[in-house]
């Protein structure tokens, strides 16, 4: 009898271990999301919401009293953490006024191009990294760092008019890497990396061996931080998650892949479903913005000065469409993006992504590059944040798997992401609860404005204004 209990206990056990990949990572997310709620202290107003519908979203998000961006908000401690050093004098974290003006007139101008030269480059980064996957009929990758050695050659052409050499290239992607898996929580930060870079792009700035006119408000260090934070952070990452996310929804989706594949130079299409990858998976989850003045928006309630406002992409993109948890590109052709609950560059009145024109275009190359090359096929769940960064299998165009081969890399791929989850979400809760007690410890962006003002001039008497830029954290 006794035996019997045990082996029941033992088949228990078992069944709940194997199970454990379909309940535990989401019973985790939820548990991270209600810390993170308590941790953060309940600031900011989530909008769209019940007093700010989506219909009234892009108006309070382009209202010239919505402009605040880091100085009144205790949720800019948390975003400077993870971006220092050099957060101060990151564009998107600067207030406005002259200092922002002139460091968004820099980036602009570093990104200008001729569209013809834009999609050249792109294609030809994407073209020498492919070829280091060598001549094999198939490979494994995790798509988003597949694509971060692109964009950090791309970005290294622009910013210093020069190829990128590979000691430099991994300079960058490990920076990269260490930027969005802190932020994703998935590691903890590792300051060696981004110091590694800091002093490569001072060296260079420090040469004069930029050539670019860099923002004369700026001192060397900070030069050094914004081509760092603009371009090898910002840039890099944000282009490798949404060149993953377009991959992995065309390994998800092969009818709309085929298509793609078929007729390359279609920029129509495959903009649609460039539009409907920025609609599902938004690189920004939420912007908060800080109100400089009362607003009020018709009837409604008013907004007074001070609030910190969250504007949820994901919320906005999903609502005005039918079934919108689908992934359909063709509900493109009957409507553009000026017209649609779409904003995958943020809006015009209110310090836009200064890549709206090129990240089209790069990534147009990028894709064409890779379908040229391969078939992609994947089954693995495809999230906003993509913690796993798209596990993917690659198949030489040409030379398709036999079909047992291929089924078994989809089965692989699939229990393997299940798996991971087991251990990363949990890995998440602890990393990300301890990197956001240790924000709100450091107070990196309120400290700064304690002894700032907006335009980064120490005020005179207070504690800490003799000490130029922006405190470091520990690593």
């Amino acid at each position: 009898m006794r035996s019997r209990t045990r082996a029941r206990w033992a088949a228990a056990a078992g069944l709940a271990a194997l199970s454990t990949p379909y309940w535990l990572p989401s019973a985790v997310v939820a548990l991270r999301m209600r810390v993170f709620a308590r941790l953060g202290g309940g600031e900011g107003v989530t909008v769209p919401n019940a007093q700010v519908g989506p219909d009234r979203f892009e108006d309070l998000y382009g209202h010239p009293a919505a402009g605040g961006r880091s100085r009144g908000a205790a949720l800019s401690d948390l975003f400077w953490y993870w971006l220092a050093p050099g957060a101060d004098v990151h564009q998107e974290h600067l207030e406005a006024g002259p200092r922002y003006d002139e460091v968004a007139r820099t980036t602009l101008a570093i990104l200008a191009g001729p569209a013809a030269d834009v999609s050249g480059a792109a294609a030809r980064c994407t073209a020498a990294v492919l070829d280091e996957l060598g001549t094999g009929r198939a490979a494994l990758v995790r798509l988003r760092d597949l694509m971060m050695p692109v964009w950090a050659e791309f970005f290294h052409e622009r910013v210093f008019h020069e190829p990128c050499p590979p000691g430099v290239r991994r300079l960058i992607t490990d920076h990269a890497d260490d930027v969005v898996s802190s932020l994703k929580c998935t590691r903890p930060r590792r300051m060696r990396r981004r110091l590694r870079l800091t002093r490569y792009l001072a060296r260079r700035v420090a040469a004069g061996a930029v050539p670019h006119a860099l923002p004369r408000s700026l001192t060397a260090r900070e030069r050094a931080y914004y081509l760092q934070g603009t371009f090898f952070n910002t840039a890099v990452v944000q282009l490798s998650e949404a060149m993953a996310h377009l991959l992995l929804a065309l390994a998800e989706h092969h009818d709309v892949q085929d298509r793609v594949a078929r007729a390359p130079d279609d920029d129509r299409y495959l903009d649609h479903v460039i539009d409907e990858t920025f609609r599902l998976y938004p690189l920004f989850g939420v912007a908060h913005r800080v109100t400089t003045a009362d607003i009020t928006l018709g009837a409604g309630p008013t907004l007074p000065a001070g609030s910190v406002l969250c504007f949820s992409y994901p919320a906005y993109h999903a609502t005005g469409y039918e079934d919108p948890d689908s992934f359909a590109p063709h509900r493109w052709e009957a409507r553009t993006a000026k017209d649609a609950h779409h904003i995958p560059f943020g809006v015009a009145a209110n310090r836009p992504c200064p890549a709206w024109r090129l990240a089209p275009l790069a990534m147009r190359a990028a894709t064409r590059e890779v379908l040229r090359r391969y078939a992609l096929d994947s089954a693995v769940s495809h999230t906003r944040s993509i913690p796993h960064r798209a596990p993917c299998l690659l198949v030489r165009r040409g030379r398709p798997l036999p079909r047992p081969w291929a089924l078994g890399a989809r089965a692989f791929l699939r229990v393997r992401d299940r798996f991971e989850d087991v251990g990363r979400a949990p890995a998440q809760l602890v990393l990300g609860t301890w990197m956001v007690l240790d924000a709100r410890r450091h107070r990196l962006a309120t400290t700064y404005f304690a002894a700032r003002d907006t335009e980064g001039r120490p005020l005179a008497g207070r504690p800490g204004a003799d000490s130029p830029g922006c405190p470091r954290p520990p690593a």
